[in-house]
């Protein structure tokens, strides 16, 4: 009789350990839950440049633009980039014109074929093969349509702006175009695309290495133009009179 009370008494006991460690495990876990949403919320509070949420590759589109841009395959990073300096030095350090250009290339290119073409049946080779190149329509019409909504899509920016709906966007708008005209009259149209074009191959790659070290920089700048803009609020911005909001309900009654 002894010995089967004590065996009760040792699994009661193994029962009531093992409910105890199960509560401690099931706590445990809830306490892990609990640090889980803590720790999101410390991801989602981390600056990120213009707030994007998104990698850098996600944010140019993920394809091979991006993959260009992000020197992913170097070689035709590098042949891009290449290109683009032949380009801009044959037309603004050499200042060769387009047109002539494009007429010396064609030249070249025709008195090669054509000397190649009646050379062959001399030489007994087989004449080059010059194929046939065609523009496709899908691709050309894609492009058209792309074009067009983007180019709707700027008016349809300038006309809210022209409305005077948001004065902070008209004022960004306003200087955004005094910065580019300054920018203009330091260069030319090509050298400000080359210039455009070297900063894209450029500062994507150097900022998707540093990106740790530039976010909080940025956050810092960020927070000083907030301030400096609150105050330039409170002094100019909150004394220019503003129109009745009746008038722009009209408005949108009409739009």
């Amino acid at each position: 009789m002894s010995d089967h009370e004590d065996k009760h008494e040792e699994s009661l006991l193994e029962k009531i350990s093992e409910k105890v460690k199960g509560h401690d495990l099931s706590s445990s876990s809830s306490d892990s839950d609990d640090d889980k949403p803590s720790e999101s919320s410390m991801k989602a509070k981390v600056f990120r440049l213009f707030g994007r949420e998104r990698p850098v590759h996600d944010v140019f589109g993920g394809g091979k633009q991006a993959d260009i841009f992000l020197w992913r395959n170097k070689k035709i990073s590098a042949g891009a980039l290449g290109v683009a300096t032949v380009v801009w030095v044959l037309f603004e350090l050499l200042e060769y014109h387009l047109l002539t250009l494009v007429c010396h290339l064609l030249i070249l290119a025709l008195a090669l074929l054509f000397l190649w073409s009646n050379a062959a049946t001399f030489i007994h080779k087989s004449p080059p093969r010059i194929p046939e190149v065609q523009i496709p329509k899908d691709p050309v019409l894609e492009f058209a349509q792309a074009l067009r909504f983007e180019i709707n899509r700027g008016f349809a920016v300038l006309r809210d702006i022209a409305s005077g709906r948001d004065l902070k966007k008209f004022l960004s708008v306003i200087a955004g175009l005094w910065v580019l005209s300054i920018v203009g009259s330091w260069c030319n149209f090509l050298t400000l695309f080359y210039i455009v074009f070297v900063l894209l191959h450029t500062l994507p790659v150097l900022y998707e290495k540093y990106e740790d070290k530039v976010d909080p920089l940025t956050e810092k700048a960020w927070h000083e133009i907030k301030k400096q803009y609150a105050v330039f609020d409170a002094k100019v911005l909150s004394k220019i009179p503003k129109r009745p909001l009746k008038e722009k309900e009209k408005e949108k009654k009409k739009d």
